[in-house]
C-alpha cells in the first residue's frame, strides 16, 4: 500500500463521511501527535486501534473513506498521517475564532492551551455584561457584544463559540450569524435554532456525565451488584 495524503478536492463531502467516523479521526490524530511527541515514528492499524479500544479493521475502514494510507511491512508514518489528517479535518492551517460569553467557563476556555496545538486561536471575546467590558483576560482585552460584526470582518473570522447562559444562547448565535460566522460551537444546554448554512456542534457536559452514567449503572446492574 503506497502513503497518499489527500488534496483539498479529493476529502468526500460531509454529507457523505459519517459523524461518528470524523470524531474518531480526531481521536486518532491526538494519538498519533502524542506517540510522534513521544519518539515513536511509525504505527500499524492494529497498534493504533488497541491504544483506543478500536478494531484494525475499523481503523482501516475509517482511514478508507479519505484515502490510501501506510507502506507495506510498514505500517503508518505518525508524521505523514498527521498531515493527512490535518488535511482532512482542514486544520493544516491557522483557525481564528471568536467567543461569545466570558463567565467561569469562557474564562478557563481562554486559558487552555490545547486550541492552540490544533490550530485554533480565540481572537476576540464578547460579553454584554459592563462589568466584562474593558477587563483583560489570558491577554484579550474584553469587547462588547455590540462590536461582534467589525472584528469578524476585519479579521476574516468564520467561527464562533457560545459560552452564555441557555437563556441567551439563541440571541448570542443570532448575533454570530449575522456577523457572517458560518459554524458554532455552543456550550450552552439549550437547542439552538440555525440557518442551513451554519454549521454547530453542541457540548453539553451534564449530557457526557449522563452518558457516563449510564454505562456505569449498566455494568453494575450486568454484574448484579444494583
Amino acid at each position: 500500500m503506497t502513503d497518499f495524503r489527500p488534496q483539498p478536492g479529493e476529502i468526500p463531502s460531509d454529507a457523505t463521511v459519517p459523524k461518528v467516523v470524523v470524531s474518531r479521526i480526531s481521536l486518532y490524530l491526538r494519538e498519533l501527535q502524542r506517540l510522534e511527541a513521544s519518539g515513536q515514528q511509525t504505527i500499524s492499524s492494529s497498534q493504533l486501534g488497541t491504544l483506543l479500544g478500536f478494531s484494525d479493521a475499523q481503523v482501516r475502514k475509517d482511514l478508507g473513506f479519505f484515502g490510501q494510507f501506510g507502506y507495506p511491512g510498514v505500517g503508518y508514518r505518525c508524521e505523514e498521517l498527521i498531515h493527512a489528517m490535518r488535511d482532512i479535518l482542514g486544520t493544516n492551517h491557522a483557525w481564528p475564532v471568536v467567543m461569545v460569553g466570558v463567565g467561569n467557563l469562557g474564562q478557563a476556555l481562554l486559558g487552555y492551551r490545547g486550541f492552540g496545538r490544533q490550530n485554533f486561536s480565540i481572537e476576540a471575546a464578547f460579553d454584554a455584561d459592563p462589568a466584562k467590558v474593558g477587563q483583560t483576560i489570558q491577554g484579550l482585552r474584553i469587547q462588547h457584544v455590540d462590536e461582534l460584526p467589525a472584528v469578524v470582518k476585519s479579521k476574516g473570522i468564520r467561527l464562533g463559540m457560545i459560552v452564555v447562559p441557555a437563556v441567551r444562547a439563541q440571541e448570542a448565535a443570532d448575533r454570530l450569524v449575522a456577523a457572517g460566522i458560518e459554524g458554532i460551537v455552543n456550550f450552552a444546554p439549550v437547542t439552538l435554532t440555525l440557518p442551513a448554512h451554519v454549521q454547530s456542534v453542541s457540548v453539553d457536559l451534564a449530557i457526557e456525565l449522563e452518558q457516563l452514567s449510564f454505562a456505569v449503572t449498566s455494568k453494575l446492574a450486568k454484574a448484579g451488584a444494583l
